[in-house]
């Protein structure tokens, strides 16, 4: 009997073979059909981040130039799989604010892959940082060149003064208000549109600090707040007994603060418990700074007070012959700090010990700033004086003749300082010349931040302010352009860079 002949193959089915046939192909050749693709370990930092860039999907074996823009940064080698981890690139230091591109395309071809990073830098605290020197390191629109062409960016009203310092973390800046309005705010940095407001008790001249999405500051209703820095949902409230003017300080999962009822308290922050507390002789409204396992405020039982940070434990304390609510600054070993007394002192940081005082003209409540071995400071009451010292020897740089009682912030060589003259000023950092100026409605007792070239500050006039170059647009690229990867150049004196282990989860 004869066979049947064999049915002829349908289109669909020749359509299924033959793809059947190329993943065949493809897995046996080891080759992946996945296009390339690279993650970054992080998605935003000041200029200087170092950024670890990883890669799938691309050819086995071959050279991968990683840019930061249109700079070649490294050269990493993928392995037999396509994939290369943890190749090092940075964002350099005169990358400005705003959207760059990191690139990843194979040597001597167009097939690559990009992902944004967003050049950004925040002001979380009071001090900057917790060790408090008052120093933005990164900042590279305003320097004493630029400074001059600042402008009003916006102003928001709020209900009362503002003598709150403004924190900056993510796009928002937070800040508080006084009687009547008695309210912390998110505003939008670069609009200052209102993202939320929570209303507290009583006046806030707490400074907040923003740590891991939570803001926390204190207010004159005795409590201490976290909030939802998103949202500003109340997170837990720590009561003290009395005031509360310090501003937080944020370091390893601890917030400390001092409080009117003479304490300064260390308050778990994801919880708000109490881990320690320590009393002194009088209230406590300097704000602390933290530096190396070391807690150092003020008292205005006229000491300098340095405790451990895990345990409250009184390391050492120096008596001056004043109220001391200016916040100390710690850099390099040294403890700065102000007193009623009229003087700047420079103590040691392990011991307490003396190594220096500066008199002024008046009283200081001003908390110093500190940036490339020059501390500055103002003072108020009939000094009438910002100064500007050796951070070594207390020897006198330069004077400008201001009363305040507000702390200066440095950045880019300018010292920007509030006044009781109604005027915020920018001042060359070197020279004490003057750069800028602009009166407010009122006295100006909120200390400056300042971040990706703009200025923040509160006034007496119930306005937060925020100033930018007039020409920004045009005088400051804010963002690169997404490079074609066919218009770049590989560097080809770079050497096969060694790539970082990816750390064990154990």
């Amino acid at each position: 009997m004869k066979s049947l002949p064999r049915p002829a193959k349908t289109p669909s089915s020749v359509f299924e073979f033959c793809t059947a046939l190329l993943v065949a192909c493809l897995l046996f050749s080891g080759i992946s059909s996945a296009a390339p693709s690279i993650t970054l370990s992080k998605k935003s930092g000041p200029p200087t981040s170092q950024i670890l860039v990883s890669g799938r999907g691309f050819e086995p074996n071959v050279g991968v130039d990683i840019y930061f823009g249109t700079k070649d940064e490294a050269l990493v080698v993928t392995n037999s799989k396509g994939e290369f981890k943890n190749a090092k690139a940075h964002a350099p230091r005169s990358a400005y604010p705003g959207q760059h591109w990191v690139t990843a395309p194979e040597r001597n071809n167009d097939k690559g892959a990009q992902e944004p990073f967003l050049v950004r830098t925040d002001w979380l605290q009071f001090h900057f940082e917790a060790d408090g020197t008052r120093l933005n390191p990164y900042e590279n629109v305003l320097n004493p060149k630029t400074v001059s062409g600042l402008g009003l960016r916006w102003s928001y009203k709020t209900r009362s003064a503002v003598y709150s310092a403004p924190a900056v973390a993510n796009g928002v800046i937070y800040v508080g208000s006084s009687w009547p309005d008695f309210s912390i705010y998110a505003l939008n940095a670069k609009t200052g549109a209102k993202l939320w407001s929570y209303k507290t008790g009583f006046d806030v001249l707490s400074s907040p600090a923003v740590a891991d999405g939570v803001v926390y500051v204190g207010s004159y209703d005795t409590n201490v707040y976290a909030l939802n820095a998103s949202t500003g949902i109340l997170l837990w409230k720590y009561a003290t007994r009395n005031n509360v003017e310090s501003s937080p300080a944020v370091a390893n999962g601890v917030v400390y603060v001092g409080s009117w009822d003479d304490n300064v308290y260390a308050l778990n922050a994801k919880t708000g418990a109490k881990l320690w507390s320590y009393t002194t002789g009088f209230d406590v409204q300097s704000s602390p700074a933290v530096a190396n396992g070391v807690v150092y405020v003020g008292s205005d039982d006229d000491n300098v007070y340095a405790l451990d940070a895990s345990t409250g434990a009184l390391l050492w304390k120096y008596t001056t012959n004043g109220y001391v609510r200016s916040s100390p600054v710690v850099a390099n070993g040294v403890v700065y700090v102000g007193s009623g007394d009229g003087n700047l002192y420079a103590l040691n940081a392990s011991t307490g010990a003396l190594l220096w005082k500066y008199t002024t003209n008046g009283y200081v409540v001003s908390s110093p700033a500190v940036a490339n071995g020059v501390v500055y400071v103002g003072s108020g009451g009939s000094g009438n004086d910002v100064y500007a010292l050796n951070a070594s020897t207390g020897a006198e740089l330069w004077r400008y003749s201001i009363s305040t009682d507000a702390s200066p912030a440095v950045a880019n060589g300018v010292v920007y300082v509030g006044s009781w003259d109604d005027n915020v000023y920018a001042l060359n950092a070197s020279t004490g010349a003057l750069l800028w100026s602009y009166a407010t409605g009122a006295h100006v007792e909120c200390s400056p931040t300042v971040a990706n070239g703009i200025v923040y500050i509160g006034s007496d006039d119930q306005n937060a302010y925020a100033f930018s170059m007039k020409n920004g647009s045009q005088q400051v690229v804010a963002a690169s352009e997404r490079p074609d990867l066919r218009t770049l150049r590989p560097d080809f004196s770079l050497k096969v860079s060694q790539q970082i282990p990816t750390p064990s989860p154990h």
